[in-house]
């Protein structure tokens, strides 16, 4: 009843609008489509909506500096599960053109590595405006488990802000087993860190 309040209140207003309101209605709208596709533009030409491998140090870092948002991704090629993060994120990248999504072979980059402090493959940076805000380590955030949904790791980078999550940031789009195990990331952001000195811990199956 609260909705049908609002959208006859809406209507109403409309109908009380002359001609020069509703141009001015009009012009604003084009303006916020023109914006908005100009935006994607923008995203397009920075390399958004594919999921790209950067060669070395000098590449992330420009990623960084040219995009707002940047998950990148530290693999090995003979880890298993960097495989099962590769899979993911290619998709959600197609679908997230707000986001730069980069991977970067974590055995050539070893000085990348010491300063971000990557201790275990596979690795998450998440990095907002030049600043690492959070990592992903290893797959404990998943329930620890190779067959979670894609729907988790949506959740999981929309928790940081990494992407315009639609769904609810505060529950995982999983069962109840898996809840119990992801309950630990529910807390406090961590301190945004520049991205030239900044620290992470944890465990996973791979030590780096």
């Amino acid at each position: 009843q609260m909705i049908e309040s609002q959208v006859d209140a809406e209507i109403e207003r409309l109908e009380k609008m002359d001609d020069d309101d509703l141009e001015v209605l009009r012009q604003r709208r084009l303006d916020a489509m023109k914006k908005a596709h100009q935006q994607k533009q923008d995203w397009m030409t920075a390399g958004h909506g594919e999921y790209s491998e950067v060669a070395d140090e000098k590449e992330f870092f420009d990623a960084c500096k040219k995009s707002k948002k940047v998950v990148c991704h530290f693999y090995r090629d003979s880890t298993f599960r960097c495989k099962i993060l590769d899979k993911h994120l290619a998709e959600i990248a197609q679908k997230h053109l707000e986001t730069k999504f980069i991977k970067i072979n974590a055995e050539k980059c070893k000085f990348l590595v010491d300063r971000l402090r990557i201790k275990i493959l596979p690795t998450l940076c998440l990095a907002k405006d030049g600043k690492t805000v959070d990592y992903v380590v290893g797959f404990d955030d998943f329930g620890g488990t190779d067959d979670f949904p894609i729907a988790m790791l949506e959740w999981r980078l929309g928790r940081s802000e990494m992407i315009n999550y639609q769904g609810d940031i505060l529950e995982p789009p999983v069962d109840g087993s898996h809840k119990a195990k992801t309950s630990k990331i529910l807390g406090k952001p961590k301190k945004a860190k520049n991205i030239r000195d900044s620290g992470n811990t944890g465990s996973d199956d791979e030590d780096w």
